[in-house]
């Protein structure tokens, strides 16, 4: 058994891998043990018919304790 948190995170990128990506490197440097993204929404900023770049809302879930 394993004891498991939850945080929510937004970040931004290029692409959605990309803030996807950072999402996870941003939380990783306070978290350790990070196991799981789950994505809640992803949102394009369009500029002139163009999405010019990504925001996701994610949860990160990683282990806090194992039993």
């Amino acid at each position: 058994m394993a004891i498991v948190k939850v945080i929510e995170v937004i970040c931004d990128g290029k692409s959605i891998e990309d803030a996807l990506s950072n999402a996870v490197r941003e939380a990783a440097k306070t978290v350790k043990h990070i196991k799981q993204i789950d994505v809640k929404f992803v949102h394009g900023h369009v500029e002139g018919d163009r999405i010019t770049s990504y925001r996701v809302n994610a949860n990160i879930s990683f282990v806090v304790e194992h039993r």
